[in-house]
């Protein structure tokens, strides 16, 4: 009997320690895109390498609406974390173009990888550069959005404006769908490459990616030093044989303020410790490494990153 009843307090004390690690599980939600675009994916995949056992993180990936949207959701501690693009969250930091006043509680996480400017254009439009959108149905993204932001960055290099044409404000989904109803003639898409959207656009319709020349980029680059100049590979879309020069801008993971150093610190390692299941995911996640995590990061790093980083070997920037 007596052996019965101190089994009791035992087994009793193993219920509430399993209770405890139960409740210690941490859970966080990362908004990340449309589901035509490169951050849903990515974002699915991060959110299952991060949740494994033992990380004290047990992540969901939520669609979101584009980086201004993400954004508004981090800074009223609506979601802990989100995918934007780097120069869409200096603005809001810094409180330019869409945001009216600085959001100063944004904290970045991690760089991701660099997001291609992509001017989709039907062959038989004859579209060759931005001054040939001039009296054409253009789709320039959602209304607010970091795509719509990068495009009126590009038409005020190039003298355009919004009159010049037939403007319609329209997502990653929306754009490829009105090309394939012919309701457009231009559509431009600020994601990683391959993006599922253009990818699948590519293999029912006849288009073309517009190419850039070295002295727009040039130009670009010196009056918005977010952008830098790429190019997306021939081959990366059925009928696209040769490369497209294109700007880009660079994804990266923000969270806020209030969310404590050792949720974003375990967070961060869980990521990095389970990189190949984010890289596995698709072809664009592969550019996430640990050697460019602090690249192109507009605002200040979370303490809890910058502990992991430190503990890597890495300086966090100023």
């Amino acid at each position: 009997m007596k052996l019965k009843n101190a089994f009791i307090p035992v087994l009793a004390l193993g219920i509430l320690g399993l209770a405890a690690a139960v409740m210690a599980q941490e859970y966080v939600s990362i908004a990340t895109g449309g589901t035509g675009g490169t951050y849903y994916p990515i974002g699915g995949a991060m959110a299952k390498a991060v949740s494994g056992e033992g990380s004290g993180i047990q992540a969901t990936a939520e669609t979101g609406n584009a980086s201004v949207a993400n954004i508004n959701l981090v800074t009223k501690g609506e979601i802990a974390l989100a995918f934007v693009q780097n120069d869409t969250c200096y603005w809001a930091y810094n409180g330019q173009h869409m945001f009216s006043e600085p959001l100063k509680n944004l904290r970045a996480v991690t760089a991701l990888y660099p997001e291609h400017l992509q001017l989709i254009v039907t062959k038989e439009s004859n579209i060759k550069t931005l001054d040939d959108l001039k009296g054409k149905r253009v789709g320039v993204g959602a209304p607010g959005s970091g795509v719509e932001a990068d495009v009126q960055a590009l038409f005020q290099l190039a003298g355009l404006k919004y009159e010049d044409m037939k403007v319609d404000f329209l997502d990653f989904g929306a754009t490829t769908n009105r090309f394939k109803d012919n309701q457009i003639d231009a559509g431009f898409v600020v994601a990683g490459y391959p993006t599922a959207s253009i990818m699948d656009l590519a293999n029912t319709k006849d288009v073309t990616l517009v190419n850039f020349d070295d002295q727009f980029m040039d130009g670009l680059v010196k009056a918005h030093p977010y952008f830098v100049p790429d190019a997306v590979p021939a081959g990366t879309y059925q009928g696209i044989d040769g490369e497209t020069r294109t700007p880009a801008v660079l994804a990266i993971l923000i969270t806020h303020d209030q969310v404590s150093e050792e949720v974003i610190y375990n967070f961060t390692k869980a990521l990095f410790e389970n990189l190949d299941t984010v890289q596995a995911a698709h072809a664009k996640a592969r550019e996430i490494t640990l050697e460019s995590a602090l690249n192109g990061l507009t605002v200040p790093l979370h303490p809890g990153a910058a502990k992991y980083f430190q503990e890597k070997g890495l300086k966090p920037p100023q």
